[in-house]
């Protein structure tokens, strides 16, 4: 039997797991629910599911694992509920929770201990993975690889970007000084995150150039690590998680924004505080680094205040139709979503549309989508279906989690539509 001190987590969140009202409004919103129509599988059921796990009437099974791990932490069940029920709270705090009385499984104990929290470790791995992928994995389009069916615990049948023949970092000096007379005075660290740096390393050259063109100062730290989204919030293990959460704050102690193109990222960081701070130290130094914490599109419209002519479209997305996709992690959980558009309904040479529920979750959510990826693909079928419906030659995003899964997506499709970062699109 559970004891009452493995709900210490939950137990934080003890607001959240009263305010549900049993409704089942969540139902009609859930992803993963209108796929599966499986109680489980929504806010409510997940909900009850934690409160029979404190009465005693429940067990740590693998079943339970399994539906705690089934949740892509969109939101959306809170952005739509009468009474603002946070489960994705109750869900991150029951996985830590989970953690605390089982351990992390193998191999996962090992990705994001040992190797997640080490940098240098990690990027020899992943570039161990690049040969691996080169040599034995067949070529579709252009950078991207076809994962055969052997490698189920990838997806199977995914296809995925080409791992970055060099880094960013590798890239990129240190220090990046702005390359215009009229400097701003305003220096940022960059955050470039897991995907930026080993598989999008362009997206992170053209948010340094691009800011470093309109006065910038750009340092982009070595120290820094992963954001920790995929150990604290994915898998519930928020120990390794303050470590890397420790790591990143010294990393950027000494600016005053730190600029990220990641959504996924900049909201994990600012979720430090939420489910990391376990002493006033802290609780003090994270809500602080949270607060210097920027999208690459809020900088660019709320801090830097760019006028629209400093937008333009690269040669060839000119002419073409647009649309954008919301992440989850910009818009509700960070409230991001009229900067984007303000970014890209100035650029004058390109047709910019409107998604239908361009809010709509992708379907990635991490290591969701390797756990549950015939889940993932319903998912984003529908997002397919919006993109379809605009007529749109390119998509873009701002998150490269986003990215990975819509290029997946267009691929399986046979579409033609393109998948750009939004910093990709800008010339």
């Amino acid at each position: 039997m559970t004891s009452k001190a493995e709900f210490e987590e939950v137990k934080k969140f003890e607001k959240d797991l009263g305010q549900c009202m049993k409704c089942g409004f969540c139902t009609f919103w859930c992803p993963v629910y209108q796929e599966e129509r499986i109680e489980s599988s929504v806010a409510r059921g997940k909900n009850m599911m934690v409160r029979a796990l404190l009465a005693g009437d429940l067990e740590y099974t693998k079943e339970y694992a399994e539906r705690l791990n089934k949740c892509t932490l969109c939101m959306t069940c809170t952005a739509n509920c009468p009474a603002k029920a946070n489960i994705p709270n109750i869900i991150v705090a029951a996985r830590a929770d989970k953690v605390k009385a089982k351990g992390v499984a193998f191999p996962y104990n090992i990705v994001y201990r040992w190797l997640l929290p080490r940098r240098k470790l990690f990027g020899n791995v992943v570039r161990f993975a690049s040969w691996f992928q080169g040599i034995f994995l067949p070529k579709t389009q252009g950078t991207i690889r076809h994962l055969s069916m052997f490698l189920s615990a990838l997806g199977k049948g995914r296809y995925i970007p080409q791992i970055a023949p060099r880094f960013l970092r590798q890239m990129v000096p240190m220090v990046n000084k702005p390359t215009v007379a009229n400097e701003t005075g305003i220096r940022v660290g960059y955050f470039t995150g897991c995907m930026t740096d080993f598989v999008f390393p362009e997206v992170g050259k053209k948010v340094i150039n691009f800011l470093t063109r309109h006065g910038v100062e750009v340092v982009v730290p070595r120290e820094q690590g992963c954001c920790g989204a995929p150990v604290f919030l994915g898998a519930g293990d928020l120990a390794t998680g303050r470590k890397m959460a420790d790591t990143n704050v010294k990393a950027f102690a000494d600016f005053d924004y730190v600029v990220a193109d990641c959504a996924t990222c900049s909201s994990a960081m600012k979720d430090y505080v939420k489910f990391l701070a376990d002493t006033p130290e802290r609780q003090e130094a994270y809500t602080k680094f949270a607060g210097k914490i920027k999208d690459i599109t809020e900088f660019l419209v709320d801090v830097l205040k760019l006028p629209p002519s400093a937008y333009r479209a690269v040669p060839e997305a000119k002419g073409k139709k647009v649309t954008w996709h919301d992440p989850c992690h910009l818009n509700r959980h960070m409230g991001i979503t009229r900067q984007p558009r303000e970014i890209l309904k100035s650029i004058p040479d390109i047709e910019y549309v409107e998604m239908p529920n361009a809010d709509r979750c992708c379907g990635m959510a991490g290591s969701f989508s390797i756990y549950f990826y015939d889940v993932s693909q319903k998912i984003a079928d529908k997002k397919m279906a919006g993109i379809d419906a605009t007529g749109a030659d390119i998509v873009v995003t701002d998150c490269p989690g986003c990215e990975f899964q819509l290029i997946d997506t267009t691929m399986r499709h046979d579409s033609p539509v393109k998948v750009m970062h939004i910093m990709e699109l800008l010339e």
